[in-house]
């Protein structure tokens, strides 16, 4: 029974009390359980093996030492324990990006042409 297009009688009262009821129960109930989903933060620690989850080709901690050795991947070191920010992660990696042979042609030309004579 829809009470939201009549006026309500006195006699209605009770069912249109247990009908709100019952929907505050089913908004209350849709609230708590999208709450209990959690979004995972964006920029959240990781340690060296949830690192190795994390990167898409699963590399061996040992590959990532190597890259931590040659500074190139970001990391944070406290005493003895390595930890990478994600945030960091994700940015390097959109940025380590091969250039294309028409980019690198470009570069090429661009410096060339700065240098004293430019192209003889």
């Amino acid at each position: 029974m829809s009470f939201q297009d009549e006026q309500l009688t006195f006699e209605q009262l009770p069912q249109a009390v247990s009908m709100l009821l019952s929907e505050v129960k089913e908004v209350k109930l849709l609230l708590q359980t999208s709450q209990t989903t959690t979004v995972e933060p964006s920029d959240r620690w990781l340690n060296l093996g949830e690192l190795c989850q994390y990167l898409p080709d699963r590399p061996a901690k040992q590959t990532v030492y190597g890259w931590i050795g040659q500074h190139a991947i970001p990391y944070h070191k406290k005493g003895k324990k390595l930890q990478f920010l994600k945030s960091e992660i994700d940015t390097w990696l959109k940025t380590d990006k091969r250039k294309t042979a028409a980019e690198l042609h470009a570069e090429a030309l661009q410096f060339v042409n700065s240098k004293k004579g430019g192209l003889r």
